[in-house]
């Protein structure tokens, strides 16, 4: 169930009558999916089936060079964040009313994320409860050079339940402290985060940045120049952090982003089920990621 300042939000009001009004005039493309879970370890994975991705493939191909937030489309946008970025919708979208915090001028997607781009994200955050997530790079699963941070709100998993890793986070008992937890296959870093965070986003930002690079250190990637030092996903909700450096951009045909390591897994057709079904969830994660 949505929380009750989500309902009440002017940016979660914003979304939702934009998402009307996009999807009236044919600007918003939703995927249409089937799902069903697969659980293992305690953890029950989410897989959506999606139903037909020949509109974005089309898409994708004539693009080419093309950067679609420079400029967006203005039947997409959202709202002002800062005077740094935007949030504009998900053009296309599996889940409703998925959010894109784009930056105004054009940043590589490869570059580091920086304290403006926190803010950006705290400030949605604490007015759409949900998930938000980097794909730090093409391996990662960035789809677009531009750079952008994404938040899915929750409820992500259809019958309302929590995400679906959560159990896997739930051995943590420190605040505040970079940990490694016993219950993840792949190199991986995690936190909790301070709730109080919400009520101010420029503290929220300055926090969060210095938890980013603690976290990329532990991995083993070094918060050094411009670029990032390797490809990884970072997963942000108001309570948790978590990075994953990553190794490869697919197992086999199945490709994974952010949303794979937050228990979301996508497959375009019956054979990658029965693939993802053959190898498991877990050993797909870890096979992207490192194994431990």
């Amino acid at each position: 169930m949505l929380k009750q300042k989500q309902k009440e939000s002017k940016l979660w009001s914003r979304a939702i009558a934009q998402t009307k009004y996009a999807l009236e005039c044919g600007s918003l493309e939703t995927i249409a999916t089937d799902y069903q879970f697969i659980e293992q370890n305690g953890i029950n994975f989410l897989v959506r089936i999606l139903s037909n991705l020949v509109r974005k493939d089309e898409a994708k191909k004539k693009q080419k060079e093309f950067n679609p937030f420079l400029p967006y489309e203005k039947d997409l946008f959202v709202a002002d964040l800062s005077d740094t970025h935007v949030c504009i919708l998900n053009k296309y979208n599996v889940v409703p009313h998925h959010l894109l915090i784009i930056t105004r001028d054009f940043e590589e997607q490869e570059s580091w994320l920086t304290i403006q781009d926190f803010e950006a994200l705290w400030t949605t955050l604490a007015e759409v409860d949900g998930l938000a997530f980097y794909n730090g790079g093409k391996t990662a699963g960035a789809s677009q050079r531009h750079k952008h941070l994404q938040l899915a709100p929750f409820p992500l998993v259809p019958n309302g339940a929590s995400l679906p890793i959560e159990p896997a986070l739930l051995f943590s008992q420190c605040q505040n402290t970079i940990e490694v937890l016993p219950t993840l296959p792949f190199v991986h870093a995690f936190t909790k985060l301070n709730p109080a965070y919400l009520n101010s986003p420029s503290e929220a930002a300055r926090m969060t940045l210095e938890c980013y690079t603690a976290l990329l250190k532990l991995v083993g990637l070094p918060f050094e120049g411009d670029r990032q030092t390797g490809a990884y996903n970072l997963l942000i909700t108001r309570e948790w952090m978590l990075l994953i450096p990553r190794s490869q951009e697919s197992f086999e045909s199945i490709a994974v982003n952010s949303l794979g390591f937050a228990g979301a897994l996508l497959v375009r057709n019956q054979q990658q089920l029965d693939l993802l079904k053959q190898q498991s969830p877990m050993k797909i994660l870890a096979n992207v990621a490192f194994e431990k």
